[in-house]
C-alpha cells in the first residue's frame, strides 16, 4: 500500500511532509505505515485518497 502512496508523491511532486501538513495525517503515521508497523485506518486512507483524487480502493488493490 505504501508503494502506491510513493507513486502518488512522485506523480504530484509532493513530499510526505507536505502531505502531512496539508491533510493533518501525521508524519509519524506515514512513517509507521512506511516501516510496515501498521496499516493505516480507513479514515486516514480516505483523507489521503481525497487529497490525491483517488479512491480508497486505489490503496487497497
Amino acid at each position: 500500500m505504501y508503494e502506491k502512496f510513493l507513486v502518488l508523491l512522485e506523480e504530484t511532486g509532493k513530499t510526505s511532509y507536505q502531505v502531512s501538513k496539508d491533510t493533518g495525517v501525521s508524519t509519524a503515521t506515514l512513517t509507521n505505515w512506511k516501516q510496515g508497523k501498521y496499516k493505516p485506518k480507513t479514515d486516514k486512507l480516505k483523507v489521503l485518497a481525497d487529497y490525491f483524487g483517488v479512491t480508497v480502493d486505489y490503496f487497497l488493490s
